[in-house]
């Protein structure tokens, strides 16, 4: 099977989707900035109502599984890497 390649701004959806319902808000009333940092590797900052959620590696895999099983009906447990691509951004690789 061909890898998945997911799109920067898909991963933000994804990652809309996670927080509003930890939050129980609406996707739309979330702001998400991705991060990348040699020391760190990936995270994201997600705001709702002014106040700012910090979101590690784990917690992007978990908002993309949760992206692939309920809005592309894909398999929620196939292997997901996070890339930072010099032209795309930050991209998930799906295998």
């Amino acid at each position: 099977m061909e890898k998945l390649i997911l799109s920067e701004q898909e991963i933000i959806n994804a990652i809309c989707v996670y927080v509003s319902r930890k939050k129980q808000v609406k996707p739309e009333e979330v702001e998400v900035e991705l991060m990348y940092d040699d020391d760190y590797g990936f995270s994201a900052e997600a705001f709702v109502d002014g106040r700012k959620q910090v979101l590690v590696a784990a917690n992007l895999i978990e908002a993309l599984r949760l992206w692939l099983d309920e809005f592309l009906n894909r398999d929620p447990y196939a292997g997901i890497k996070l890339v930072l691509d010099d032209e795309e951004g930050i991209i998930a690789q799906i295998a």
